[in-house]
């Protein structure tokens, strides 16, 4: 991770310009047809950026590259507005956990419809400026999803773990998440955000978190920040395939000076 940091301050623009429009969704042919250059060329500086970072693979490397400006940027959390768990634990920093852990206080998502029908029917708050939900009207993230439990190591493997984004009418996302732990037993959370940055609180079981924050920077993908107590605790990226069919979250973890990132990946369900 230090290294592929030190390569990552190393990248040129040119580099930079191709990898942010790879983790936006675009292939090689369609990134050479907008910036008017040959496949040929745009294939080059991939292999010079994965040269710089040391990392194999020139999509990883866009999804590192998007995480890394992500945290720099460091989208604000403002105080919660008095959570109902505030007597809680302060989240743990993320530098130590598994992938079983990080599936467990997996934030904001999921997968029981009677979940969503209770988060539906609260009353909403005022809808968000148009520009902030068009990326949210066509986009491939609606629906339920199911982590890859079988790429996580068996001594970690929770039993399930779902996630359900719904679009709302006024262009805000409702998020869903319930994680089953091998002994059957089941923590969730749920929220609905509009995709300005703002934090909103979180409902449900999981004590970790008690904020999110959304922003969409293309409609197949959603940056969720998470917070407890006012302070960061996650920033994760959804990204959806071209297919459809599959979305990877990058988790980039608070707490010290460098990050730490982890990857996991969903099946649509739906």
């Amino acid at each position: 991770m230090e290294h592929a940091r030190g390569g990552i301050d190393g990248l040129n623009p040119a580099e930079i310009e191709v990898l942010r429009l790879l983790a936006a969704g675009h292939t090689i042919k369609s990134i050479a047809a907008r910036l008017g250059r040959t496949e040929t060329a745009i294939n080059e500086r991939l292999r010079s950026a994965r040269r710089k970072t040391g990392i194999g693979s020139s999509r990883e490397l866009a999804r590192l590259l998007e995480a890394q400006e992500i945290w720099d940027r460091k989208i604000d959390l403002l105080p919660p507005p008095a959570p109902a768990n505030d007597g809680l634990p302060p989240a743990s920093s993320g530098s130590g956990w598994t992938k079983g852990k990080i599936a467990m206080l997996f934030a904001l998502p999921a997968a029981a419809a009677g979940l969503f029908l209770a988060a539906a029917a609260t009353t909403p708050p005022a809808a968000p400026p148009a520009a902030t939900i068009t990326p949210a009207r066509h986009s491939p993230l609606a629906g339920n999803w199911a982590l890859d439990i079988a790429r996580i190591p068996a001594e970690e493997r929770p039993a399930r773990v779902g996630i359900r984004f719904h679009h709302q009418p006024d262009g805000r996302w409702t998020t869903l998440v319930e994680v089953v732990t091998p002994d059957g037993a089941s923590v969730h959370a749920g929220s609905t955000a509009a995709t300005d940055g703002v934090p909103v609180p979180v409902t449900g079981t999981m004590a970790n978190i008690d904020t999110v924050a959304l922003r969409q920077p293309a409609a197949n993908t959603l940056v969720m920040t998470l917070g407890k107590n006012g302070a960061p605790v996650s920033t994760r990226v959804y990204t959806v395939a071209k297919d459809g069919k599959s979305m990877t979250e990058t988790i980039v973890w608070a707490g010290g000076a460098l990050p730490k990132l982890e990857t996991t990946h969903f099946t649509r369900v739906d």
